[in-house]
């Protein structure tokens, strides 16, 4: 097997990994840069001491960068608005049109002119249209491949479906017909387009024409995320993670807030939902902080001492697509789960076997009072899904996949077929 010429596309550099999205890259990339010549051509991190620290971390990974002095625009304030308003004019979603910057697309076109690049992998859906950009023509002879984080048409349809304002349902559709358009040019022009489940993959084959796909699913450190028995659990302590600045998790801490923990306290007084999580909004912060029984942790450097702790991770997601790293992350540190049906979408696990699933609030509710009143059957849950995730998602396993995939597409694009 030699070694290939990769160059990826991404936002930025994925570190430190206070993500899904983070994590999944970075141990990807990581491995991999053992094999092959790794770039990462990217936008800058918006915060100038985080992107010291991500190109130490990178430099010590093996892997090269090359990053443009340009960070993607904020989702906050005038003149995020302004953006948005001026995207209804433009042919693009609103996430494609901040991300494919002229500065990207040419340092992208420059580094095709001085390397023999063996794979161009876009590392989230939206870079596909920074290699249109950047390759033009070029684009059709060349192996390139796309990772689609989630199918974004999926999340926007369900922001459709729970959005409670016209007009922004009427700007919510808008936006959903131009992802449509985008993804399934996407998907059916990439050499390969790697899904992180079997029903993103089904899902991109039958609605956009994706003939040539692949699954690598997402994974977990297992070695990292290990069992802290010696820490005893709280039973009616939940724990809610993930990046708080990404949309569905803030309509799912919302939903955790103001719905499930109100109706799980008035049953159990000293029940308590804590919420770790990077970069939460300001009216997320105040709204943790007046109800009663929730905490909020911003930014924290270690999420395991909060999964050793509390009695179950909830997951209370309405939208979303792909899957969900934080759950595996929590039965590898045989953690219990409960979640919601779009929560646990997109994972080999079995429901009431290695989590437990709710298909509405009130059930979601139900459930969680029974995971509070029954540790020790929760715990066995547990256990069995520990075991299921050592055996299918750890990153060594995962990286051999996307390895075979690129290896195959910068063989012979023929290979990559479904």
């Amino acid at each position: 097997m030699r070694e290939l010429n990769i160059a990826v596309l991404d936002e930025e550099l994925p570190f430190p990994l206070t993500s899904g999205k983070r994590i999944r890259t970075f141990n990807l990339l990581q491995r991999l840069a053992t094999r092959h010549k790794v770039t990462v051509l990217c936008h800058r991190n918006p915060d100038r001491n985080e992107s010291l620290d991500a190109e130490d971390a990178f430099r010590a990974a093996g892997i090269a960068t090359v990053v443009v002095d340009r960070a993607v625009p904020s989702k906050s304030g005038a003149g995020f608005y302004a953006r948005l308003a001026g995207n209804l004019l433009s042919p693009l979603p609103y996430s494609v049109s901040t991300h494919a910057s002229p500065e990207l697309s040419e340092a992208v076109r420059a580094f095709a002119n001085e390397n023999a690049v063996d794979v161009w992998h876009c590392e989230w859906t939206p870079y596909a249209q920074v290699l249109r950009d950047a390759l033009g023509p070029r684009l059709d002879s060349v192996p390139w491949t796309v990772m689609a984080h989630n199918v974004e048409s999926l999340i926007w349809q369900r922001y459709v479906e729970t959005a409670d304002n016209p007009a922004k349902r009427w700007y919510i559709r808008k936006q959903l017909k131009k992802f449509e358009r985008f993804e399934r040019w996407a998907y059916s022009n990439a050499t390969a387009s790697i899904a992180v489940s079997r029903e993103d993959a089904t899902l991109m084959r039958t609605e956009f024409g994706a003939t040539r796909t692949r699954v690598v699913d997402n994974g977990v450190d297992v070695n990292y995320f290990r069992p802290q028995r010696d820490i005893e659990r709280d039973p009616a302590q939940m724990l809610f993670m993930g990046s708080l600045d990404w949309r569905p998790n803030q309509d799912a801490a919302e939903q955790l807030l103001n719905e499930v923990l109100p109706r799980v306290r008035a049953r159990v007084p000293h029940a308590t939902a804590v919420l770790v999580g990077r970069r939460p909004p300001e009216w997320l912060r105040v709204l943790a902080a007046a109800t009663p029984g929730a905490e909020l942790h911003a930014d924290v450097p270690d999420v395991r001492p909060f999964l050793a702790r509390c009695g179950f991770l909830t997951v209370p997601l309405r939208i979303g697509g792909g899957s969900r790293l934080k759950i595996l992350e929590a039965l590898s540190a045989e953690t219990p789960v409960v979640s919601t049906r779009v929560g646990a979408e997109g994972l080999e696990l079995t429901p009431n076997r290695d989590l437990f699933v709710a298909n509405s609030t009130d059930e979601l509710v139900n459930l969680t009072l029974d995971a509070i009143q029954r540790p020790d059957e929760l715990q066995d849950t547990a256990e069995r899904g520990r075991r299921q995730v050592l055996a299918r998602y750890s990153w060594e396993l995962l990286a051999e996949r996307l390895d075979s995939v690129w290896t195959a597409v910068a063989r012979n694009p023929a290979l990559a077929e479904a």
